[in-house]
């Protein structure tokens, strides 16, 4: 990463001076700069005249953690919020950076359905990835906030599918990212004669559910037949239909973070 500082000065000593002073530049540290504007002296002491500008910078060698960490650091203290911590995950698995906020405004930080997280976390990936050879995957999370996200997900992923097995109609969802639209796509494929697939587009992009058309009957007997001449009474009750055999899952999006792509 490379910090550059620009400053201003009488001469170009005076702006360089500056500009290493803006940089925290030590005398043990190595730096370079040049030179954007060489001074002017005034015509008669009265007339024109410009100072000198020099840019200086210095190459910083910065892990990815640490980068990202002084990155969330920024962040939350522009928003107001000093107090919150900042753990690093200590289980964490290779090229995967995990972080865990905590605090009084743990809400705040969370925001209307995770947004305000999903967005730190994304912002956070780029800043890890930046100037890498190898993608590092980040995980910021409050709590357990996620772990109680997805389980809410799954339920509400399969509640639906069976309405619409049952019922025989598609329900459509709040849009969602595509980590959360790939939850609700997997608790879906587990659940025979329900099927989901995505619409809309950017923001707007959203899970429908709905029965598998290529499923069987998911109905004995149905209201309209009859045995024997009467009505199919307790015939009617739903089963758990045949699996279609040309069900098979969707792309949920490999092995790609929270903002990864799922194809349908």
């Amino acid at each position: 990463m490379i910090r550059e500082a620009i400053c201003e000065g009488a001469d170009v000593e005076e702006a360089l001076e500056k500009a290493k002073a803006e940089l925290g530049v030590t005398e043990t540290d190595e730096y370079d700069f040049e030179v954007i504007q060489r001074e002017e002296k005034k015509k008669f002491g009265l007339f024109g005249g410009r100072p000198a500008k020099v840019r200086a910078f210095i190459v910083i060698n910065e892990a990815p953690k640490d980068k990202t960490e002084r990155f969330l650091r920024n962040v939350l203290d522009k928003m107001g919020l000093p107090d919150i911590a900042i753990e690093r995950g200590t289980d964490e698995k290779e090229n995967t950076l995990t972080f865990n906020l905590s605090g009084e405004e743990e809400g705040f930080v969370i925001g209307r359905r995770g947004e305000t997280l999903d967005a730190l976390q994304y912002l956070a990936s780029l800043v890890a990835n930046h100037n890498t050879e190898e993608y590092v995957k980040v995980s910021v999370n409050v709590g357990n906030y996620r772990d109680k996200r997805e389980k809410t997900l799954e339920i509400l992923g399969r509640k639906l599918a069976f309405k619409a097995v049952k019922t025989g109609k598609k329900t459509s969802l709040e849009p969602m990212n595509p980590y959360e639209r790939r939850i609700i796509h997997t608790a879906v494929q587990k659940v025979n004669g329900a099927t989901s697939w995505s619409e809309g587009e950017n923001t707007a992009r959203h899970v429908v559910i709905g029965p598998d058309p290529k499923a069987k009957n998911n109905r004995r007997g149905g209201y309209n037949n009859r045995r024997g001449g009467k009505r199919g009474g307790y015939g009617n009750r739903y089963t758990n239909p045949a699996p279609n055999p040309d069900r098979v899952p969707l792309n949920e999006g490999g092995a790609t973070g929270l903002y990864g792509r799922i194809d349908k």
